[in-house]
């Protein structure tokens, strides 16, 4: 039996219109894909794309930058509390087989970085544009990438 591809989606919390229609999609696709999606658990991005999975049907964990698990999104079906701020941001990618960025400010950057030293694949969507980052068209495109790199990574 295979098992299930883990993808981060990682993205800014507070995102434009476009970046959640396209969050939301990603978390859709990687649900019917049937990749668990792990993200940082709270607004914006991460909200959009744990909507998108749950209401696929998929499985959401958020890895919280706080001590409370009531802090996750209402998409969120697993909150892993661990009271580290922002360098949960580590466990987030180092949890993936593949991430995929949706938009980003620095945040973003720092999970981009450090899934590129961590050489986790990374999808980008009007993301950072950074060497190792592959470039998808759009939000289809970047689920089935990285659930095939997912697949397999090591």
């Amino acid at each position: 039996m295979l098992e299930r591809p883990y993808v981060a989606v990682v993205g800014p919390g507070e995102a434009s219109a476009d970046e959640l229609a396209a969050a939301e999609a990603v978390g859709s696709r990687l649900a019917h894909g049937g990749a668990v999606l792990v993200c940082g658990g709270l607004g914006g991005v991460m909200a959009a794309a744990c909507r998108g999975a749950a209401e696929a049907a998929g499985v959401t964990v958020g890895i919280l930058p706080g001590l409370d698990r009531a802090a996750a999104n209402q998409w969120v079906a697993l909150a892993l509390p661990t009271g580290l701020g922002e360098l949960r941001n580590g466990l987030v990618v180092r949890a993936a087989d593949a991430v995929i960025a949706v938009g980003g400010a620095y945040g973003t950057l720092s999970e981009i970085a450090l899934a590129l030293r961590a050489r986790t694949p990374v999808i980008g969507l009007s993301t950072w544009r950074i060497h190792g980052v592959e470039a998808a068209s759009s939000p289809e495109a970047a689920a089935a990438r990285a659930l095939e790199l997912a697949r397999r990574h090591d």
